[in-house]
């Protein structure tokens, strides 16, 4: 990622941090301000960051995939699906009920891609066309069956709409109190343990979260430090000459589509299993596409488009803790008491991101190009 690019994510960040703080500093501590700003951008990035992933596998191997929103959305539902089955049905516990959930919601992501790829390699459709027919498709599927199952009266739920056992839970790791007892051994003064308190929350995350940061340094280095990081690259930058040198062209790209869908199946899941026991038709609400910004902003790369996610989990944050200051908000910053107002913002940066006004980027060479031997 290039200065221009870094610079234009810290410079937002910064602004969008900072009016949090200069909004909500004369009741809470600034530090404990921009600790809840740091965990709610991690968290609300998740998505955004497991669907610029799912991109980067699918276009580094040459495949256009905007149909990143309807794998979400279909995971996100049959995830949920699942997750209420195994409770509502077969009695499972939460932990059980919740891993089938998990599993189901991957997969549904990896069927949908499934079928992404066999339009456009196999049949060669065009990929735009191809990702619209995901996104339609899932709208319609999860919708009819949302109705028939949980609004039908002769539905096995009985016309009612349960909700699935719980969500995730957040994995607590100890950094709160190490910093705590470091705090003790030079007198345990009142800023230190604040900033104790402020870290330790940044590090309370959930496991998709967490998988998604994990699955970043993961994504960079399976790309650019393996052998099917290289064929991947390959197939997507020079398609003709990596089949001159024994690489399946079709296999690598199916492999990737699939992989990438997976990805976005468990960005799916984070709506569904992990913010929400619940679901509801179009809750993704354009989250896929903003995942192909952060993706084109990251110049398809898997470090790139993660930052470019918390750029957007940022702005998502400002609308989340502004709730807490509402009545601190002052008349001439009436703006932000329009919740509807801020959560314009994600979508106007996308807008902004994709004009290229920070700089262009440059796609693989083979992006989009059907194979033809």
């Amino acid at each position: 990622m290039d200065w221009r690019r870094f610079s234009f994510i810290a410079l937002i960040i910064a602004v969008l941090f900072g009016t949090v703080v200069l909004i909500g500093m004369s009741t809470e501590s600034p530090i404990l301000i921009i600790g809840s700003m740091m965990a709610t951008t991690i968290a609300v990035a998740t998505p955004l960051t497991l669907g610029a992933l799912s991109g980067v596998f699918c276009e580094r191997s040459g495949v256009v995939n905007i149909g990143i929103e309807g794998m979400m959305l279909s995971a996100a539902f049959f995830g949920w699906l699942a997750s209420i089955y195994m409770s509502s049905i077969f009695k499972f516990s939460l932990a059980p009920s919740l891993i089938v959930g998990l599993i189901s919601a991957i997969l549904a992501g990896g069927l949908f891609a499934l079928l992404h790829a066999v339009l456009s390699i196999t049949y060669k459709v065009d990929q735009i066309i191809g990702g619209t027919v995901i996104n339609i498709l899932a709208v319609g599927v999860t919708g009819f069956l949302n109705r028939q199952l949980f609004f039908d009266k002769n539905s096995i739920f009985g016309g009612q709409v349960p909700h699935a056992p719980g969500v995730l839970p957040v994995i607590h790791l100890p950094v709160k109190e190490v910093l705590e007892g470091l705090c003790g051994l030079f007198g345990s003064s009142p800023e230190c343990i604040v900033t104790a308190d402020a870290i330790g929350k940044v590090f309370d995350q959930k496991p998709i979260a967490i998988a998604a940061i994990v699955l970043v340094a993961l994504s960079h280095y399976v790309l650019f430090n393996t052998r099917w990081g290289l064929r991947t690259r390959a197939v997507g930058e020079h398609p003709k000459a990596a089949d001159t040198v024994g690489i399946n062209v079709v296999w690598m790209r199916y492999a990737n589509v699939v992989i990438g869908g997976m990805l976005a199946g468990l960005g799916g899941a984070y709506f569904t299993l992990e913010s929400v026991p619940s679901f509801e038709p179009l809750m993704t609400n354009g989250r896929g596409f903003i995942s192909l910004a952060a993706m084109i902003f990251g110049n398809w790369t898997p470090f790139g488009a993660w930052a470019a996610s918390l750029v957007f989990g940022a702005s998502q944050a400002l609308q989340i803790n502004l709730q807490f200051f509402r009545t601190s908000i002052p008349p001439e910053w009436a703006f932000f008491q329009n919740s509807y107002a801020v959560g314009q913002i994600p979508y106007i940066l996308t807008m902004i991101i994709l004009t290229g006004i920070i700089g262009k980027t440059t796609a693989p060479a083979a992006d989009g190009t059907p194979y033809e031997k």
